[in-house]
């Protein structure tokens, strides 16, 4: 077969792969790969050649073929050469759909923040022009203050789902994680506790600390540990039971420091005890319905803790309470 009848073959067939003498009838090999590459940037093309020349092969190679194998050559080696060139193209088309999941995934993450930005202004804006409206009536005073209350909440939960947004982009753009030294987790705990105690007083927790006099360092900042332990804090309170407890505890193995934070709350259920880790992630049901939160609090734990090297679980039964664990590596002097 000549070089034209190959093209013809690669447009119908579409093959993952296709060897090229680059001596052929009616058409040059190096025309046939580079009207190939115009074809499908994505074959993979081996050339062979009766008169290999190290000029030949860099040739070849310029104009996008994958490796070279000279003539005269056995079964074995053509058979290895053509199972690496298949091993690439999987390993390309794996790529090219993870590129395109997490682009989807970024879409998908993108219409849905601006869905959720846009509907505390949009109320706040309805309550603002609602107030323009009212004149001198005797309720004026009253719905002024009542509703500049719910457009302060708006703005509240505006921010929050801002911040959890920005801090996702330090995340992944690595600027939150690239300034880690030797650190103590107990400093940061020790200060989230005392930072949300008053929260708890409010929503009738008791804050227990089970911690020893002594921790060993992570390798870690201030700034990660603060929002890992903040976040599960928060969430330990918010999603408990009236009278509840949080209690959070550390212990220690050969290669860890394990942070856990359990509550008596409302528990998750199995189904979605993957779900919540993912962004926008959370349990929608009757008790949860009034709980305010962006549903990023969790994915922004994970995230850090798989750029330190460490990982949460949580633990959870229904009516009774969860416990999430905290894995971080210990810190080893270099």
């Amino acid at each position: 077969e000549d070089g034209l009848q190959g093209l013809e073959k690669v447009r119908t067939e579409k093959p993952d792969l296709i060897v090229v003498d680059l001596k052929m009838p009616k058409i040059g090999g190096m025309e046939v790969i580079s009207r190939v590459r115009e074809i499908d940037s994505e074959i993979v093309l081996v050339v062979i050649t009766g008169y290999a020349t190290i000029s030949t092969a860099v040739e070849a190679m310029k104009a996008g073929a994958y490796d070279f194998l000279p003539k005269p050559f056995t079964a074995d080696e053509l058979r290895l050469i053509v199972n690496r060139g298949l091993e690439r193209r999987h390993l390309m088309e794996e790529s090219k759909r993870l590129r395109q999941e997490k682009e989807k995934m970024q879409r998908h993450f993108i219409t849905f923040v601006s869905h959720e930005l846009q509907s505390p202004l949009v109320a706040v804006q309805q309550y603002l022009d609602v107030l323009n409206h009212l004149g001198d009536t005797p309720q004026r005073e009253q719905l002024q203050v009542e509703w500049t209350s719910r457009c302060s909440e708006k703005v509240k939960d505006l921010l929050s789902l801002i911040r959890d947004w920005l801090t996702i982009s330090k995340i992944e753009g690595g600027a939150l994680v690239d300034r880690m030294k030797a650190i103590s987790p107990a400093t940061a705990i020790t200060e989230v506790v005392r930072m949300y105690e008053g929260q708890a007083r409010e929503h009738g927790i008791a804050l227990k600390l089970d911690m020893p006099e002594r921790v060993s360092p992570v390798k870690c900042n201030e700034e990660c540990l603060n929002i890992i332990f903040s976040n599960l804090v928060v969430n330990a309170i918010k999603y408990n039971k009236p009278e509840g407890t949080v209690t959070i505890s550390v212990e220690e193995t050969t290669d860890e420091v394990v942070v856990s934070v359990s509550d008596t709350g409302i528990g998750i259920p199995e189904e979605n005890r993957e779900s919540i880790f993912e962004e926008f992630g959370r349990v929608k049901c009757d008790m949860t319905k009034d709980i305010p939160g962006t549903g990023l609090g969790l994915p922004i734990c994970r995230k850090i803790l798989h750029e330190l090297g460490g990982k949460i679980e949580v633990h959870s039964t229904l009516n009774e309470g969860s416990t999430f664990r905290v894995s971080l590596p210990r810190y080893k002097e270099p």
